[in-house]
């Protein structure tokens, strides 16, 4: 147990620190003990320690423990978003972008599962979910897939019947629902067979259907594999023993 006079200390140190500081050292800890812990057996006495501060540091910035954890995952979306405006704006190619944003999304699931069952468990059933910024955070994740959607559609790469948000919904409705055993901690996924399989699944579906060829071509063709057939079993004539010779 903490002395009085270790606890002063304690106290004086932590106030002649910002508090931008504290929050960050509070919010790091936080996201340790949610992600090993999970939120029901996350003690916030847990987390002041880890982040070096008295417990009651964590109250003037934090209404309550769901108030943190809330605080936590906002935080993690704010990086990820960070992070992938610049990879992907480098990703060249309809396939390629989508395939990078499946990967990278599989990827967010296995570097934090932790996180990413906090989120289905924990904040995603919340009935006010959707009026939350966590909601909107949740949006601009996504927002890149409806982008990709649409500019297909507008190049003629893509259906014009397709709807971007169904899309938006099935790939990361399906990545849920396979990497559920993986956040249950009931077996592993293979993220690059995971990866090609959505990718192909979804590209093909979207992709428009080629014209067809006028019947000038077709005819053209069909003609030049008669003639190249033709070909080939003169050769195979005169090839063949006693075959005519030159």
């Amino acid at each position: 147990m903490t002395k009085p006079a270790a606890q002063g200390r304690l106290k004086r140190q932590i106030n002649r620190l910002p508090p931008e500081k504290r929050i960050a050292d509070i919010m790091a800890a936080a996201r340790e003990v949610f992600t090993e812990r999970g939120y029901n057996d996350a003690l916030i006495s847990e987390i002041a320690e880890r982040a070096g501060v008295v417990e009651g540091s964590i109250y003037r910035f934090f209404v309550n423990k769901r108030d943190l954890l809330v605080r936590v995952v906002e935080n993690w979306y704010e990086q990820m978003l960070a992070a992938s405006e610049e990879q992907f704006s480098a990703v060249e190619g309809t396939r390629n972008r989508i395939r990078y944003i499946i990967h990278e999304h599989l990827m967010s699931i296995r570097r934090e599962p932790g996180l990413s069952r906090l989120v289905l468990l924990q904040l995603r059933a919340d009935p006010d979910y959707r009026a939350s910024r966590l909601f909107k955070l949740n949006q601009a994740y996504t927002q890149h897939i409806l982008d990709v959607v649409r500019e297909g559609i507008a190049s003629g790469e893509f259906r014009p019947d397709v709807s971007p948000s169904l899309v938006r919904d099935m790939i990361y409705g399906g990545i849920e629902h396979r990497t559920w055993g993986y956040l249950r901690n009931e077996k592993d996924f293979d993220l690059a067979a995971t990866v090609d399989g959505i990718t192909d699944m979804i590209y093909r579906a979207l992709a428009a259907a080629p014209e067809a060829a006028p019947e000038e071509d077709r005819l053209s063709r069909a003609a030049a594999r008669v003639e190249k057939a033709a070909d080939r079993l003169e050769r195979l004539a005169t090839n063949a023993p006693g075959g005519l010779k030159a």
